[in-house]
């Protein structure tokens, strides 16, 4: 089955507002065609709002990066999805392995986020990935497994098929290390596998697995060359308009 390929920065905690205008409008009008591939930036919650206006009519999508799981209420310093969602924003990150480390996420806490951000009708990122430890000691597929399980509880097959999951190995994040394209494409079958049995294969043919981990201009082919692996999720690479524009060449 075909499954369009997505490209998705993530920015985390950088550029200015001016910096993040001058890259919509660097990028906005030169990325392949959104028939051919998703092309979505994951910016800070402060500049989403603008960024939405200078992009609005082109293919560039947006991320927010996390989210709370309630709409409103007393949750001081907390981004509502339903709040996101009325910028244009069409995506937000979950899970992501600095949120889970600093701000002791849980995968019950990622799981009430996946269904807020659904209701709201955006497209969660559901973000997975290992310790160097949990590698080595040869448990990747099981760690995984249990995040991908904990993560889509009570979700319907209808909406796992429309999430985006993203493999991001921890000791692969901003190390300059990367996991080799066969490791990556393993650990995404793992991925697409725990779906599938969860969800049946029709779900698993249908839901987009990215790999993220020091994903670069020079080895995006490689990666997105693999049977498993449907996009990236990229961070350093996303930061400049040259070089994240030149991790779409793969798109012919």
């Amino acid at each position: 089955m075909s499954r369009k390929p997505i490209i998705a920065g993530n920015w985390k905690m950088n550029k200015t507002l001016l910096e993040a205008q001058e890259f919509v409008d660097a990028v906005k009008d030169n990325i392949p065609s959104s028939e051919l591939v998703d092309t979505v930036i994951g910016a800070p919650a402060l500049f989403l709002a603008p960024m939405a206006y200078s992009s609005r009519g082109t293919d560039l999508k947006l991320s927010a990066q996390n989210s709370f799981w309630e709409n409103s209420g007393a949750f001081t310093g907390e981004n509502s999805p339903a709040a996101i969602a009325d910028l244009g924003v069409q995506y937000i990150i979950i899970g992501h392995s600095e949120r889970r480390e600093y701000f002791h996420e849980t995968d019950e806490d990622i799981n009430k986020k996946a269904k807020a951000i659904i209701a709201n009708g955006l497209t969660p990122i559901l973000c997975c990935g290992e310790t160097l430890e949990t590698f080595e000691a040869g448990k990747t597929a099981e760690w995984v497994e249990g995040q991908i399980t904990a993560g889509l509880k009570d979700l319907t097959p209808e909406q796992v098929s429309n999430l985006v999951i993203a493999y991001e190995p921890i000791w692969a994040i901003g190390t300059g290390k990367s996991a080799t394209s066969e490791i990556a494409d393993e650990t995404c079958g793992v991925v697409r596998a725990t779906v599938e049995k969860l969800y049946g294969s029709e779900v698993a043919d249908k839901v987009r697995i990215q790999y993220g981990g020091s994903v670069k201009p020079e080895n995006v082919d490689e990666y997105m060359s693999k049977e498993n692996i449907d996009g990236a999720l990229v961070g350093g690479a996303s930061l400049e308009a040259e070089s994240f524009l030149a991790l779409l060449n793969f798109v012919k």
